[in-house]
């Protein structure tokens, strides 16, 4: 069956259009931070970039007496829950920690900034009292009866807390970690502002640890869609790691050190993180906690966490003692519902713990052996560009970036058409008949979503009604922003190790989207046509870069058996094409290109376009 599955792979990848490495990382950056401001609730600012949206969500939490505007839905439906949306916010804020100078010269620093604190905002208004913790506003079951615009939409919006009589350590603790690893993100640009989330931050934690139990037995609501798996030690360790980062206060150290086996940090061998189960990044953090040499008398349990932490990440390079699944064409799989939640969360510790041990000069130690640094963030890039189309369906799981990306996301406010287009009254079961039933492309592009993903034989079925494989959430994109925004900047000049303190922020005026602007005209060879477009700009020491994508077109009614491009006044590095000398061909796993098909390639230098032309071809 396996094999069987591989030729399937292989033939269906011959006959869809190409698609393959030297990805512009920097434009799908962009993308990425574009759908979190899809997902906003409440008062929309004056910058909004996602324009089709309007606010939403005024009420929520006023018939509890507290004000709860603002946050993020989670996914395609119209509820705030808390767990999701407080990891959502840890990870864009451990991206910004590990590679604030990365977006920062992507120009993403300000955008991943305010998608920060549109989280944190929020949070503070859900946390109103010490041990009081608003998780949720709207449930489930009577948002997914309806299908809605946020804008208008008519469902319950109770607000849904823990206190000490009804307890949640799992959604405080979580909560807890989101607001201490965003004072990191604001100690600099805004020294009150990161006071006041570390004053949340520690409150949180003691009212986690102090008052413990899940939070879906005291939000029941909860349970069916984010219920607590895993329980609540490990957002206990995970919050005392980072208000630890964030504090330097022994405390936390000291809290890591007596509770790491009894709460599991060193016992449990994991081959997941997400939102529920964070026992591998509270590892990883540990690690580098480690080799910081921070350890001290805590050092023989800080080596058990980091033998966890390894495990990990051989399980994901195929070289553990218990190896995760991937799919034919190379994705790891976990469940059908939403896979790609644990693909980009897993990107993101391969490619942190990568430069942890590279700042350290350590090796991963595998069972099967030493593993250099490198192939862990190999592995990294590898999973990117399966997510951006690299894959046996030629299929961009992005919405919006390729030519090849979901059309039909279940998504209550993409597929209704925009609010200030038409204001007339979508009703609750009404939308159902009038949008959610139709066949047709999305009135709105929700740009950067990350959708669930294929199954484990690569498969994908675009329809609106698959929520498994076309549903997007916040927590599939916010772990890809460090990863992406780390192989968009090269190999070279990282020491992660250093204190985790990002340069002071300069919040840029957002600049409006524009489409790629071609800088060369359509150039024709006989068959092959090229045509050069710039994809992207930025400054750095002082010199302007330019990222240029180049597709090359076949003509010809015959398929193109070889192919041999000259790349003239080329002054930076180049990627989806092979190299021989001088000369440029089709990429190795490329044996043609049909009749009709392009290819691109990437790259990347500081002047003009490069002269490119066709040397020599052959047709089949």
């Amino acid at each position: 069956m396996e094999k069987f599955a591989s030729v399937a792979a292989l033939l269906l990848l011959l006959s869809f259009p190409v698609a393959f490495s030297g990805h512009d990382y920097g434009q799908a950056l962009s993308k990425s931070l574009l759908f979190f401001e899809a997902q906003r609730s409440g008062v929309l600012p004056r910058n909004q970039r996602v324009t089709w949206r309007s606010h939403s969500g005024l009420t929520d939490g006023k018939s509890s007496g507290v004000n709860l505007v603002g946050g993020y839905y989670d996914a395609g439906d119209n509820v705030k829950f808390g767990l999701p949306m407080a990891f959502t916010v840890t990870m864009m804020a451990w991206s910004v920690i590990e590679y604030g100078n990365q977006l920062a010269a992507n120009g993403e620093l300000g955008h991943s900034i305010d998608a920060i604190k549109w989280g944190t905002d929020y949070f503070i208004k859900a946390h109103p009292e010490p041990n009081v913790l608003y998780g949720e506003v709207g449930d489930g079951n009577t948002d997914h009866y309806c299908w809605q615009r946020p804008e208008e939409m008519t469902t319950d919006r109770k607000a849904y807390r823990i206190d000490p009589s009804n307890p949640g350590s799992d959604l405080a603790g979580e909560t807890a970690a989101a607001m201490a690893a965003a004072s990191i993100v604001f100690r600099r640009s805004n020294p009150a502002y990161s006071r006041l989330l570390l004053t949340h931050a520690y409150q949180l934690f003691d009212f986690a640890d102090k008052y413990r139990g899940k939070y879906d037995s005291s939000i029941t609501v909860a349970r069916k869609y984010y219920g607590s798996v895993s329980g609540y030690n490990d957002e206990l360790l995970w919050a005392a790691a980072w208000l630890y980062q964030a504090s330097n206060n022994q405390f936390y150290l000291d809290y890591l050190g007596r509770n790491g086996d009894s709460m599991g940090g060193t016992g449990w061998s994991m081959t997941e993180f997400g939102w529920d189960v964070k026992y591998a990044g509270v590892q990883t953090l540990v690690a580098k906690f480690l080799m910081q040499g921070k350890a001290g008398r805590h050092t023989a349990v800080f080596q058990k966490f980091q033998q966890k932490a390894d495990f990990f990440m051989c399980s994901l390079l195929g070289k553990g003692s218990r190896n995760i699944q991937k799919t034919p064409g190379g994705l790891i799989f976990r469940q059908r519902w939403n896979n790609m939640q644990f693909v980009t969360s897993a990107s993101f510790l391969t490619t942190v713990y990568s430069d942890y041990l590279t700042s350290s000069r350590s090796n991963l130690r595998c069972s099967a052996g030493n593993v250099a640094p490198s192939q862990l963030l190999s592995f990294a890039k590898s999973q990117v560009d399966y997510i951006l189309g690299d894959n046996p369906r030629a299929t961009s799981y992005m919405v919006g970036y390729g030519n090849n990306f979901p059309q039909r996301v279940h998504h209550r406010g993409s597929s209704i058409v925009s609010y200030k287009v038409d204001r007339s009254f979508v009703t609750c079961r009404g939308g159902y008949a009038t949008w959610f039933s139709r066949k047709g492309s999305d009135p709105n592009l929700l740009t950067g979503a990350i959708v669930g993903g294929p199954d484990a034989y690569d498969n994908f079925a675009d329809r609106r009604d698959n929520y498994e494989q076309t549903e997007p959430a916040t927590y599939n994109n916010a772990p890809l922003l460090g990863v992406l925004a780390r192989l968009s900047s090269g190999h070279s000049g990282y020491s992660q190790l250093l204190p985790a303190v990002p340069a002071p922020v300069v919040v840029r005026r957002p600049m409006p989207i524009r489409k790629p602007r071609v800088t060369s005209p359509v150039r024709a060879s006989g068959p092959v046509a090229i045509v050069q477009k710039m994809t992207g700009s930025w400054v750095s020491k002082g010199r302007t870069y330019y990222r240029y994508s180049t597709t090359v077109i076949n003509k010809s009614p015959r398929a193109l058996k070889s192919l041999n491009l000259s790349i003239k006044n080329l002054y930076g590095p180049i990627w989806g094409l092979s190299r021989s000398g001088n000369s440029f061909g089709l990429p190795s796993w490329m044996h043609s290109l049909q009749s009709g098909k392009s290819l691109e390639f990437v790259y990347i230098h500081s002047t003009s376009p490069a002269n490119v032309a066709v040397s020599s071809y052959t047709l089949a």
